[in-house]
């Protein structure tokens, strides 16, 4: 049997190299790689696609984040309410910011924030909620935008892995007050490296972004260089040669976005005979681009080895490489002991750690792939009780 990695890259980089390849060439030989057009169109470009007046190009998903946060004035003495189950830059800026993350339990169907929780979750010192849009499936922004209306909260839309999903038609990171993009190579729209970006309606945050992302450097109206410093940033630019490649990607995300909501569905059908797994469930207001497929299987074992990592060795050793997005969530990370959580504080957030599985999922994926993973998983399975 071939194998079959979690993500490729090269299938989608072979259908555009010449493309890539000419404008890359280009902007080498103009010697502007800091700024200038190519920034500017692409930013141009994609606040059109997600559907907001502004975007601000920037380093990674991590770095718009962490500007959004500073841009809104969040810091020492507030908190932000936010997910356990989700990678740590979620979390992590809310800490640089020298604000308190407060972790709350997710929905056993969507892996995203269970809303029914934030309200008891709000304190005097609650400053914002940042939820994510995890593995390309929005979140009820409806439900979540009426609770941050009520408590007068900011929400910040993490979008990482969900370019171009939906709720209600409407494009995530255009509803809550600021969305947070990132670029890495894996995402929907990958760079070739790191890059972000932060999408907004209101003007003056684009324009405290783009003052904080420059070392706090005030631009004159001819965009020469001041050397005067109004405020302490970082550096935290979008590359020309970054937002060159995403312009380009962005005119096929779109077609890539639908071969990966195929594929899905496709697994959907495949592994539905399969009762032993639970395979993801969507919300019928929203659009899921499927960042990864994640399945989840129960550990019937109760070892000190969860029955999910056993069935992931198995599956590497037929050539099926999956990934395990997370095995440990944040309030139980040795960095966030000083707060306080303790295990079993988060149930469902601590089971969906040791039973999720994602599997192959990317555009260009072949169906005799997936049938392969079907029947390598299900080959995997044939040792469960009552399979």
């Amino acid at each position: 049997m071939k194998q079959i990695p979690p993500v490729d890259l090269t299938r989608q980089h072979e259908l555009i190299e010449q493309e890539l390849a000419t404008a890359v060439l280009a902007v080498l030989k103009s010697g502007r790689y800091i700024g200038g057009t190519a920034v500017t169109d692409f930013e141009q470009q994609f606040a059109n696609y997600i559907g907001v007046s502004e975007c601000v190009g920037c380093n990674s998903g991590t770095d718009a984040l962490y500007l959004a946060l500073r841009a809104l004035n969040i810091g020492q003495g507030d908190e932000v309410i936010t997910t356990s189950f989700t990678f740590i830059a979620t979390a992590e800026v809310i800490t640089r910011v020298g604000a308190k993350p407060v972790f709350i339990d997710i929905n056993p169907d969507t892996f995203n924030l269970d809303l029914n929780l934030i309200e008891a979750a709000i304190t005097e010192r609650t400053k914002a909620i940042i939820p994510v849009h995890l593995f390309g499936q929005p979140i009820d922004m409806t439900r979540l935008m009426a609770i941050a209306d009520r408590h007068n909260l900011y929400v910040i839309e993490d979008c990482a892995q969900a370019i171009g999903a939906e709720w209600h038609n409407h494009k995530v990171g255009s509803i809550g007050y600021i969305g947070c993009f990132s670029f890495f190579p894996t995402k929907n729209l990958g760079a070739c490296g790191d890059a972000g970006a932060l999408t907004t309606n209101d003007q003056n945050i684009a324009v405290q972004v783009r003052l904080l992302r420059e070392h706090g450097l005030e631009r004159k109206s001819d965009q020469k260089i001041s050397y005067r410093h109004l405020v302490t940033g970082l550096n935290s630019r979008l590359d020309a040669l970054q937002a060159t490649i995403l312009q380009i990607k962005l005119r096929y995300l779109e077609q890539w976005n639908q071969q990966r909501t195929e594929a899905a569905q496709y697994y959907q059908q495949i592994l539905q005979p399969l009762p032993a797994l639970k395979l993801p469930k969507t919300l019928l207001e929203g659009k899921s681009v499927w960042n990864q497929y994640t399945i989840r299987i129960p550990d019937l074992f109760n070892q000190s080895e969860l029955t999910r990592d056993l069935i992931r060795s198995q599956l590497g050793q037929m050539g099926v490489i999956s990934m395990v997005y997370y095995p440990l969530p944040l309030h139980l990370q040795p960095v966030y002991q000083s707060l306080g959580y303790q295990k079993g504080q988060l149930p469902v957030c601590e089971q969906a750690a040791q039973e999720v599985l994602s599997l192959p999922l990317f555009p260009g994926i072949e169906t005799e792939e997936q049938q392969q993973v079907a029947y390598c998983l299900k080959d995997c399975l044939s040792f469960l009780p009552n399979h």
